[in-house]
């Protein structure tokens, strides 16, 4: 059997002008990188803006296991599938981290016979996207650095700084730095830190903006730390907004590649959702709007983060909500919420399954209370059984979701039909009536609240001290009207990552808030969650080279 890579090395691609003509994109609104990748042209993303919007599909999932869901895969094969139906169709995807491509995770370009191409290029340096917001982060903490050094005429505090340097890999051993040792001239001496780059605010500014202007004004806003007086000192106290725009301006547009099938994919942006809000680009995704009939996206992890996060802070800032979710779920991953050991999942368990199956018909709960409909694809795994397919059909029939079962990963597009048709008419046949949790107006503590007890499924939220604390200064600045971006384990509803299947009457603890006042959003930290991620013993790096002509090799 094939690996995706092989599988990717295997496929002639088509030249991305060829691509962007079948979107609708002219040639001379294209950027191009090489031959098979494009950044579109900000007139490009002004013109589809104006078009009427096509129908908008969020893939979303169950709580990640290791036994593996195919949220990517789904949605890649989804939108091949109805390309195959004569539908004209984009995907807005994010891009992978090199974080958890050298580690255990993967990367984020699908898989199989469902992959965005080239899918080398995409999950390493694709465009230098990355690069640029690293590059923008950094050089934001260099100029605070060197303010203190140069006599700190804004009264910075070194011990309030909130600004952290960022680099785009799991290294655990940079969570916690102190910089400025040595003589005078290194600096002033003082604690810092690394998250990774996709957790920084600078990636979740650079999905949420909307134009360059747009853009400038976020990064205008970024708190950066807080005076001897404990009043916030922005970046537009340090007038540097205008220096970081300038190394982000190519960043902002999106990124255009293709499916094997040669289905248009914008890929832009890459925010963690369990530490981030888990969503590509706002341009990306009202650009394919306005350029495709169905356009497909996805959110990361579980539905408890991705999806939340998609509904309660992006949807805001699009032309339209979802007209249908697709909650992506392999009979492997219920099986282990309900209880079964990774090592036992090929063995048939019909029991294991039905009890697993809470994890789904949460999830499916969840979504409906949003007012969107839902479908469950079945992502196929080749140890399935006839009886736990029907099975969890029948499942999903006894609380009315409809579902199908997927084989895109083998099969392409062929695999996706089935949830394509089922998918285009739900959507013709329920209007989505689509509500926000809650409300800008509600408080910090009843909008967490809100997420704990309607979507994670807990009784009780505990606020430690120094929550506390940062809750009663958010609300003095004023920011208490932003919406919320919690930071939680992906693996449970709850912050602890071994309760599996669908828990209750459990407590959330929030240990943390962080003010991303230019991404528009409050931080809440809960349980162990890390900012920076660390490396399994065994990363996937190991596995991974190249040949002397420059072929990629062990890259999944």
């Amino acid at each position: 059997m094939k690996t995706d890579i092989e599988i990717a090395q295997s496929i002639n691609l088509k030249p991305i002008v060829e691509i962007a003509r079948k979107a609708g994109v002219a040639e001379d609104d294209l950027e191009l990188y090489g031959k098979y990748k494009a950044k579109l042209s900000f007139d490009a993303i002004k013109s589809a803006e104006e078009n009427t919007k096509g129908s908008l599909v969020l893939v979303t999932a169950i709580n990640p296991t290791p036994a593996g869901e195919g949220k990517s895969t789904v949605t890649i094969g989804l939108a091949d599938a109805l390309s195959a139906l004569n539908k004209k169709t984009m995907i807005a995807l994010r891009e992978p981290s090199l974080g958890p491509v050298m580690g255990v995770k993967g990367g984020a370009a699908g898989g199989g016979y469902a992959q965005v191409l080239p899918m080398e290029d995409i999950n390493l340096h694709f465009t230098g996207d990355m690069h640029a917001i690293t590059t923008a982060n950094n050089a934001l903490s260099a100029l605070i650095d060197n303010h203190l050094h140069q006599g700190n005429e804004l009264n910075i505090d070194p011990r309030r700084i909130l600004w952290k340097r960022v680099v785009d890999l799991n290294d655990r051993a940079l969570r916690q730095v102190t910089i400025g040792l040595g003589s005078p001239l290194n600096g002033i001496p003082r604690e810092d830190g690394f998250d990774i780059t996709v957790a920084s605010e600078i990636m979740a500014i650079l999905c949420l903006a909307t134009s360059l202007d747009n853009l400038k004004e976020r990064l205008a806003n970024i708190v950066i730390g807080y005076r001897y007086d404990r009043t916030p000192v922005y970046v537009r106290d340090l007038k540097v907004e205008g220096a970081l725009a300038l190394i982000l301006k190519d960043a902002l547009k999106p990124n255009l590649v293709q499916t094997i099938y040669g289905t248009p994919a914008l890929v832009h942006g890459g925010p963690f959702a369990n530490i981030a809000h888990g969503c590509n680009s706002v341009l990306a995704t009202k650009t394919a709007l306005g350029l495709a009939d169905y356009v497909i996206t996805e959110a990361g992890f579980g539905a408890d983060l991705g999806a939340e996060k998609f509904l309660d802070i992006k949807v805001p800032q699009l032309p339209k909500a979802p007209d249908a979710v697709v909650i992506v779920a392999t009979i492997r991953a219920l099986k282990m919420h309900g209880g079964v050991a990774k090592s036992d999942l090929t063995e048939e368990n019909v029991v294991a399954l039905k009890n697993g199956f809470a994890n789904l018909a949460r999830h499916i709960q969840n979504i409906r209370q949003y007012g969107v409909p839902a479908v469950v694809a079945i992502n196929e795994f080749v140890s399935d059984t006839e009886t736990e397919i029907q099975t969890l059909k029948e499942l999903c029939q006894t609380i009315d979701v409809p579902v199908e079962l997927t084989s895109v990963w083998a099969k392409g597009a062929e695999g996706g039909v089935a949830l394509a048709e089922t998918l285009i008419k739900t959507i013709e046949q329920t209007s989505s009536q689509y509500t926000r949790l809650y409300q800008d107006n509600q408080s910090i503590e009843s909008k967490i609240e809100a997420i704990v007890t309607k979507v994670y499924g807990g009784n009780k939220v505990i606020f430690e001290k120094k929550a506390k604390t940062q809750i009663a200064q958010i609300t003095k600045n004023g920011w208490d009207q932003l919406p919320i971006c919690m930071a939680k384990t992906q693996y449970s509803f709850s912050d602890d990552p071994t309760l599996l299947g669908a828990p209750k009457e459990f407590a959330i603890t929030i240990r943390e808030l962080v003010p991303k006042l230019g991404a528009g959003f409050i931080v809440a930290l809960t349980g162990d969650v890390m900012t920076m991620p660390g490396l399994p013993k065994a990363p996937a790096a190991l596995n991974m080279d190249v040949t002397a002509d420059g072929t990629a090799l062990g890259l999944f």
